[in-house]
């Protein structure tokens, strides 16, 4: 199938928007070619079929074996993170891949930049859509795409309205989260680039895409409490410049400061879409604010239920013990040990968990856990377990419900006692040599707003204490 299809040329595949168009374009069948300047880190990420090869924009010696063939090339890189000079170093780049590409013979160029009316531009937007234009300039058709704020778990606008609504019960902000948006979900815009193979494309275009919505920042900001179930009151005040608004940032959610501060003098002014442009060349019509935030939510839980923590965490080398790790929204700690036994028979006594086998671990703690949460209306320990040895995904456990088993591997609970956010306790059980397996244990808490995170970061110590002892437990009953 792939065989008759043209070569597509994708750089920036680990990045936000890149992995997600990769995924795409994997699922269609699509030949892809990706370049990255350190292809190691991309090599176990890609599919079967998809090729990974060295390349830097930077680099120009390196453009032209990255692009032999090549009859469309994404051009998904950014420098927003540089700390000087980055508009030099964008415009360097784009010219470099854009002569590179023309000598190479690439019939085609999908980009995606900035929205925003050309008096009002930031350095930074400035800078999105001068790499537009360097690439237009290179007499290949190119499509550029003009976003918005992109909503989806992980993207930067959308992870710093987390940050902010998560932690701070009152938002004091400057004046502008006034500013009006035209924001757009994160599968509308890998839909967009993905439609652009197909596109008959004569000549260049500046396609501006948004969702159905325009709106404040200040207004994005309620629409996320709203679905978190939070209460937060946003106060506007004319002091804060944007390099103060930066420094904050930096103190109250991941951003760097210097990140913030691109972010920020590129939301001053409005960024809507001014044209019809986009419903004239494609069939796409995007989803709404409140749409794409619930699915920014509910992909999140997938993801959860579908990835392996331990694959997660053990790729990050060495980790910060205090808080745990921070993934999303979620806060997340995990321990692991050997046993030598086989997966069969150290998956047994975790299996066997709760009920009137306990918790391997300080029982006392538990059941005063469960007196705890009956005094406020959870249902405690009373609801123990329906069968001593085996457990089905639905089974109440205590003041847990089974979410998945998997018989030997794996199993979740969700914790159903009365918190401040949503938690699991997740069991992972692998071999790791003849008559050895490894046994991981993961506690992960999405935390609802300031009150879940004081509860995390609280009880952490506590939390330490018992989950390490519960695995201690559970390896002794292993080897047992």
């Amino acid at each position: 199938m792939k065989e008759g299809r043209p070569l597509v040329l994708l750089t920036g595949a680990t990045g936000y928007v890149g992995a997600r168009l990769l995924a795409a374009l994997e699922t269609a069948g699509q030949r892809v070619r990706c370049m990255a300047r350190r292809p190691d880190y991309l090599q176990g990420r890609v599919g079967a079929g998809t090729e990974v090869v060295p390349g830097d924009v930077l680099d120009p010696q390196s453009l032209p074996a990255a692009l032999a063939g090549v009859h469309t090339a994404y051009y998904m890189v950014h420098a927003m993170g540089v700390r000087r000079g980055f508009v030099e170093e964008e415009r360097q780049g784009a010219e470099a891949f854009a002569a590179a590409a023309r000598g190479a013979g690439v019939r085609r160029l999908i980009y995606l930049g900035g929205l925003g009316a050309e008096q009002d531009l930031s350095d930074h937007l400035r800078s999105r859509q001068q790499v537009g234009e360097i690439l237009r300039r290179s007499g290949i058709p190119t499509l550029e795409f003009r976003a918005s704020i992109i909503i989806g778990s992980g993207s930067l606008s959308f992870e710093m309205i987390r940050a902010l609504v998560e932690k701070l019960p009152v938002l004091v902000t400057p004046r502008w989260v006034n500013a009006k948006a035209q924001p757009i979900g994160v599968e509308d815009v890998v839909a967009y680039l993905q439609a652009a193979l197909d596109l008959e494309l004569p000549a260049s275009e500046v396609v501006e895409i948004g969702g159905q919505d325009q709106l404040s920042y200040g207004e994005l900001m309620r629409e996320y409490a709203r679905q978190r179930g939070l209460r937060r009151w946003v106060v506007t005040v004319p002091v804060l410049t944007p390099r103060l608004s930066s420094l904050w940032l930096g103190l109250v959610t991941p951003l760097y400061a210097r990140v913030g501060r691109k972010l920020i003098e590129s939301l001053r002014h409005d960024t809507v879409v001014r044209g019809d442009r986009a419903a004239q060349l494609f069939t796409l019509r995007p989803r709404g604010v409140r749409e794409a935030m619930g699915r920014a939510f509910s992909n999140e839980d997938r993801q959860l239920a579908a990835t392996r923590w331990s694959d997660a965490l053990s790729s990050q080398g060495k980790l910060p013990s205090w808080g745990g790790v921070q993934f999303g929204r979620r806060l997340i700690h995990s321990l692991s040990a050997e046993v030598e036994a086989d997966p069969a028979l150290a998956f047994a006594p975790i299996e066997r968990i709760g009920g009137a086998t306990g918790w391997y671990f300080a029982n006392w703690v538990w059941r005063l856990r469960g007196l705890a949460d009956l005094l406020v209306g959870g249902p405690g320990l009373r609801r123990g377990r329906r069968d001593p040895q085996h457990l089905v995904a639905g089974d109440a456990l205590d003041f847990w419900r089974v979410e998945a088993v998997v018989p030997n591997q794996l199993l979740r609970l969700l914790a159903q006692m009365k918190l401040p956010g949503r938690a699991w306790l997740q069991f992972e059980v692998e071999p790791c040599g003849p008559g050895r397996c490894r046994i991981r244990q993961t506690a992960l808490f999405d935390p609802r707003g300031l009150g879940g995170f004081l509860y995390w970061y609280v009880l952490y110590p506590v939390h330490c204490l018992i989950f390490a002892g519960m695995l201690r437990g559970l390896v002794r009953a292993a080897g047992r």
